[in-house]
């Protein structure tokens, strides 16, 4: 029997896991970063005898800000509706700080209240969105830096070999390796479709520099944040300037509907990123969707895989989605439920409502930082 009227939102429950990499050494590095370890904050959202789940990547402090910040604004609401709840959500953080860590609480909230909907209807969470699709098609993406060219090259073609076409390494931390590195990558995947990622790491002439080189040298065809997210000017640049073949990507860090704006505006990028655990969530991948398709500007999945099958599925302009190799890795260390791509998509379970996910508790517990159950 699916719920008539309004469903009150009775518990809200945070939790937080902590995951070792898997990289030499133990840790893991791109142009700008290395990490030893991946974080998900968890949120429970109960109503109606049903509970929700959402989560975000980010550090623990996001659960004790969804704790001290968004729990009191989230009891009461109605299920139903999650869009007003995410206003009030954003509205009660005004002074708190709403981009960064604001919108990363708000989006696993805002995530579990569209997967509480979902249970609530019966549905599963892609056919309680307006969804235009029902896949999302994939790309590898992993190619740390610091892998040696062995694991490097088996971990990209492998992906190849599962039927995605398409494939991403991290590049820029060390470029006068880079041309190594991209030899063995595209001797191993052959025509399969390679990008690259410099999370950032190079001046706006570097950039320009790199990404002839990458084109004219690899085939190149997808170059991910050349120089910093926050550099529109240099985004441009690279986007007007270098090779016609490759695309300029980034917004993988947009927090408010400005940023992607910012990006569109121009514009500065080929295609549009989005994460749905830091852009506010389902709700506000809505907004970005329907900003990209005015701009007729195609708009990508960052990561979170088991969340971005669904919430992509109502994106009209839909590219693609990152397949990365840490969240993938987690959620199936969490989660029973999680996807695997067939034929170069993922394909969202019409038999399970919600996410259809379910949290692997006892599994999970090793991993623990933040809550209890």
């Amino acid at each position: 029997m699916r719920p008539r009227g309004e469903v009150e939102v009775d518990d809200v429950g945070v939790h937080a896991f902590e995951a070792p990499t898997d990289g030499p050494g133990g840790s893991e590095e791109d142009g700008t970063l290395r990490w030893d370890s991946t974080t998900l904050v968890l949120v429970e959202v109960s109503a109606g005898g049903q509970t929700g789940i959402g989560y975000t990547y980010g550090d623990v402090s996001v659960a004790a800000f969804v704790e001290s910040k968004l729990a009191s604004a989230v009891r009461g609401a109605d299920a139903l509706a999650p869009p007003a709840a995410w206003e009030r959500m954003f509205a009660g953080i005004r002074n708190a700080g709403r981009p960064g860590v604001g919108a990363m609480a708000v989006s696993a909230v805002d995530v579990a209240l569209w997967d509480l909907k979902a249970k609530l209807l019966g549905l599963p969470l892609f056919k309680a969105l307006p969804a235009f699709h029902d896949r999302v098609p994939v790309y590898g993406s992993g190619g740390f830096t610091n892998y040696p060219l062995d694991r490097l090259a088996d971990q990209l073609s492998g992906w190849v070999g599962q039927g995605i076409p398409r494939v991403k390494l991290k590049v820029s931390r060390r470029p006068e390796e880079d041309p190594r590195r991209l030899a063995a990558v595209r001797d191993a995947i052959g025509d399969a479709e390679l990008y690259a990622d410099a999370n950032g790491a190079l001046t706006r002439k570097d950039a320009l520099y790199w990404a002839r080189r990458f084109a004219e040298e690899w085939d190149v065809r997808w170059f991910e944040e050349p120089v910093s997210s926050d550099d529109v000017v240099g985004l441009r640049l690279v986007r007007d300037e270098g090779p016609g073949r490759l695309e300029v990507a980034a917004g993988e860090y947009g927090f408010v509907l400005k940023d992607f704006a910012d990006l569109l505006d121009g514009p500065a990028v080929d295609c549009l990123q989005a994460d749905v655990t830091r852009c506010g969530g389902i709700t506000g991948l809505l907004q970005v969707a329907g900003l990209s398709a005015a701009r007729q500007i195609d708009l990508s999945a960052h990561c979170a895989p088991a969340v971005s099958a669904h919430a992509f599925c109502a994106v009209d302009r839909l590219r693609h989605l990152e397949y990365f190799h840490d969240h993938v890795r987690v959620e199936g260390l969490l989660f029973d439920g999680t996807l695997t791509p067939e034929d170069g998509a993922l394909v969202p379970a019409s038999d399970r409502p919600g996410l259809g996910l379910d949290v692997k508790w006892s599994d999970a517990e090793p991993y623990r930082t933040h809550g209890r159950r």
